[in-house]
């Protein structure tokens, strides 16, 4: 079981640091309110978790949603805190005379990027890291794996921050959220420039946006992959959830923006981004030669910079050209299944380009050698993409192979539109093969959406095994039941001719899967893809999809992957 305990901080053995009388004029707190000599106390990390304060840190007592941080102001002073950081609400609660310096701000959690962002901030004359975001429903965090490789494929030394897990350099911790807390964020970012990193690479979520934890982070390029019907518990709607991510392709967050407008949103996000912005569009003509388009009519590609043309199968992955202004080509190969990850492999390809051209642009604009600045950049790329192939990777919990006969894969996909995708991305082709997918939806989330993917299972799968995601504190029962109603009713007003089985243990229901296949069917196990504990009513239960789909095909004899591939523990 994991312990309560938080991890260590990753921030920089020497952080930069700052006085708190320079940390309260960054957030409007008067130098009379230090006492003293209190505004010549030098701060040197920021947490917003008592349990992870250090010697000499400033912590941020914020408001939470079941307790206030000022209650554990106690536990950090103990552990060293040489200030705080609060609202009207968490002074009261401290009282007259906590024994350090307190700083209260209407909202401390508006001010908390610029705070860690001054106190890790580089050394003057320091090298800035390129940093490049990622925000969209489906595609994330494989786009930042496809980045991280090409950027490491051209020399780069890199960071990674995403939902799988972060990378350092050379260090590696499992994430607890897909883009942590700003005061982490910043620390992890100035350890990076310490260790030498070059670049990094971010998943940036809604909820990121929306709870400012990317404050005060400039990014070289953000890119979008799409938007479709997610996390609207927290937005409200469609549109909320579109407004909190164009705020990241604002002059405040990135400088230069790279947006996939395959769908109204992206060609919307395009239209309102304000900073310079390179479009893509992946979508592909259909069958009959019409181009794609929007529901709208628009084509996908009508205003687009960059165009995905001529994808063709290469294995299980695709080889597609990718076009671009004034004849440019680039001849692009990624071993993982499925048009997603052609428009991932698209989109991380231009973001690396889209920084690459924009430096090239910048050292040869004083004497006039842009265009062959451009071709030099271009035909690197191309180099690095002949010779590296960096979109061939493996990415855990991503359209990841475990068995081979019957094809047996591992995905995240959790929301409707990814698992539409991911069925299409593995339907087999034999003829009478059949599709048996096992998935189920998280609780205290979307309700809206549960139905919605029982119908999108039953219609892109023949046998549907429907089981309990991660229920948290809600009746697992209550969640698979909405998810089967969809299924059903798919199913009978459709007539599908679906098999729809139910099974309340996620093991069982991958074993049952199992049974039910042939050497020549094709099983998904859906929802969860690299994660190896499910949360039921407060409880932590170690479950590894891959190990289960694993060790049931190997009950039965069927070939595996290479086990090196499969994360067969969870004691980390």
């Amino acid at each position: 079981m994991p312990v309560n305990n938080p991890p260590a901080p990753l921030r920089p053995a020497h952080p930069h640091g700052a006085t708190l009388a320079q940390l309260a004029d960054l957030v409007g707190v008067p130098a009379a309110a230090l006492n003293g000599q209190a505004g010549a106390v030098r701060v040197g990390g920021v947490s917003l978790d008592s349990r992870t304060i250090l010697p000499g840190d400033l912590y941020l007592a914020l408001p939470g949603a079941k307790a206030h941080g000022a209650q554990f102001a106690a536990a950090a002073i103990a552990a060293g805190a040489a200030a705080i950081l609060t609202d009207d609400a968490g002074a009261r609660l401290l009282g007259g005379a906590p024994g350090v310096p307190v700083l209260t701000v209407a909202d401390p959690r508006a001010v908390t990027g610029a705070v860690a962002a001054a106190v890790y901030a580089r050394p003057d004359g320091a090298r800035a890291l390129e940093l490049f975001a990622v925000t969209g429903t489906n595609g994330k965090t494989t786009t930042t794996y496809f980045l991280n490789s090409l950027l490491q494929a051209l020399g780069r030394a890199t960071g990674l921050i995403g939902t799988i897990e972060i990378l350092a350099g050379g260090q590696a911790v499992p994430s607890k959220l897909t883009t942590p807390e700003s005061t982490d964020v910043h620390g992890l970012l100035a350890l990076m420039a310490e260790k030498g990193l070059d670049a990094a690479s971010m998943e940036v979520s809604s909820h990121a946006l929306a709870f400012g934890r990317v404050d005060a982070v400039e990014f070289s390029v953000a890119g979008f992959t799409n938007l479709t019907q997610d996390h609207l518990d927290l937005h409200g709607g469609m549109e909320g959830y579109y407004s909190t991510k164009a705020a990241l392709f604002t002059p405040a967050h990135t400088r230069h923006a790279v947006i996939t407008v395959d769908d109204a949103w992206g060609r919307r996000m395009a239209a309102e981004a304000s900073v310079p912005t390179t479009t893509l569009a992946t979508a592909q003509p259909q069958p009959e030669g019409a181009p794609a388009t929007d529901s709208l009519g628009t084509p996908a590609d009508a205003l687009a910079d960059w165009q995905v043309r001529s994808v063709r199968r290469d294995g299980v992955g695709s080889r597609f050209g990718l076009h671009g202004p004034r004849g440019a080509v680039l001849t692009v190969r990624t071993g993982l299944p499925g048009d997603f990850n052609v428009a991932n492999a698209a989109l991380a390809l231009l973001m690396v380009a889209t920084e690459l051209l924009a430096q090239a642009a910048a050292a040869s604009s004083a004497v006039g050698q842009g265009d062959e600045a451009r071709q030099v950049v271009l035909d690197r790329l191309q180099h690095v993409l002949d010779t590296a192939d960096p979109f061939t990777i493996e990415v855990p919990g991503r359209m990841q192979l475990v068995g081979t006969a019957p094809v047996a894969v591992v995905d995240f996909a959790h929301n409707p539109d990814a698992l539409e995708r991911a069925l299409d991305a593995v339907r087999p082709e034999a003829e009478g093969a059949k599709l048996i997918a096992v998935f189920g939806a998280t609780g205290e989330r979307d309700a809206t959406k549960r139905p919605i993917m029982g119908a999108v299972v039953a219609r892109g799968a023949d046998v549907v095994i429907i089981t309990d995601d991660d229920p948290h504190d809600e009746d697992p029962a209550a969640i698979r039941a909405d998810v089967l109603a969809g299924a059903r009713e798919a199913n009978d007003r459709e007539g599908l001719g679906r098999v729809v089985e139910e099974s309340g243990d996620r093991a069982a229901a991958i074993t049952r899967a199992v049974e039910l296949a042939g050497p020549e069917d094709v099983i998904l196990v859906a929802g969860r893809g690299h994660e190896v504990y499910q949360e039921v009513m407060g409880v932590n239960i170690s479950l590894d999809d891959r190990v289960e789909l694993r060790t049931a095909l190997a009950a039965r004899g069927f070939p595996l992957t290479n086990a090196s591939t499969i994360e067969s523990s969870t004691d980390d």
